[in-house]
């Protein structure tokens, strides 16, 4: 976090009253286990209260530009909180990475995915779930993904999108694709994957999933938005954040 950044923040949480406020956070839908976990320990913490609406990041964009009334965003990717901010629809210089995400191709099968992905290549499956890359950041690293493998022609017939990445897991996870390309969080617990099988898609393989927060021109001045924020660099929030699968 910059030092212009947290005077930011620091300015919008003394632009009101020190009373507990409430904030509404629009989150990626690949980052609501760890945010539920931050947010009870926020709450806990400040007496603020949040109220969370989680999704694909692309409709998240449509909203608030329609006027949704949403204070604060995180977003799976880094771009849809920079077009806000040069739109003005984010407060200046409150924008930043909270989270690195990593892609994992996953099946609820046990050792149905190998360790190198090569189930891919033999094409013994008829669905493969992928989230819709033109909402979902995780989606576009999927199909960067096929394409750097050479197999996004030859997949295309299995492929069934999600609207988001939560659905895009939930079609796997319910055995209606054998597999699909999922959020490390997801299928993350305690600090390792939990149950199916698993290839961990290197980062050389599609652009880094960098997931930036910003506060959105409803939340100025307020106090929930900006302290919410600043909680996401505290060290038991960072904690979190690692444990299922993020880099920080």
């Amino acid at each position: 976090m910059t030092r212009a950044m947290m005077l930011v923040l620091a300015m919008l949480a003394l632009s009101t009253c020190a009373r507990a406020a409430e904030v509404q956070a629009a989150v990626a839908a690949n980052f609501a286990a760890p945010m539920k976990a931050i947010v009870a320990e926020f709450e806990q913490a400040t007496g603020h209260k949040v109220h969370l609406s989680f999704g694909a990041s692309g409709r998240f964009y449509a909203q608030i530009r329609n006027g949704a009334p949403f204070h604060v965003l995180l977003s799976a990717d880094e771009d849809i909180p920079a077009r806000l901010e040069r739109e003005g629809l984010s407060v200046p210089a409150s924008r930043f990475t909270y989270a690195v995400g990593t892609l994992v191709l996953w099946s609820a099968r046990t050792d149905f995915v190998d360790a190198r992905g090569a189930v891919l290549s033999r094409g013994a499956f008829a669905h493969l779930a992928v989230a819709n890359p033109k909402l979902a950041p995780y989606g576009a690293a999927a199909m960067e993904t096929l394409d750097k493998l050479g197999l996004a022609a030859a997949l295309r017939s299995k492929l069934v999108f999600g609207e988001n990445i939560a659905q895009a897991h939930q079609f796997v996870a319910s055995g209606n694709a054998e597999l699909g390309f999922v959020a490390l969080s997801q299928v993350m617990k305690d600090g390792r994957i939990a149950g199916g099988s698993a290839w961990v898609v290197p980062a050389s393989m599609h652009s880094p999933i960098r997931q930036d927060a910003v506060i959105l021109a409803r939340g100025r001045g307020n106090a929930a938005a900006a302290a919410l924020l600043r909680f996401l660099h505290q060290a038991g929030a960072v904690a979190i954040i690692r444990s299922y699968g993020y880099r920080v």
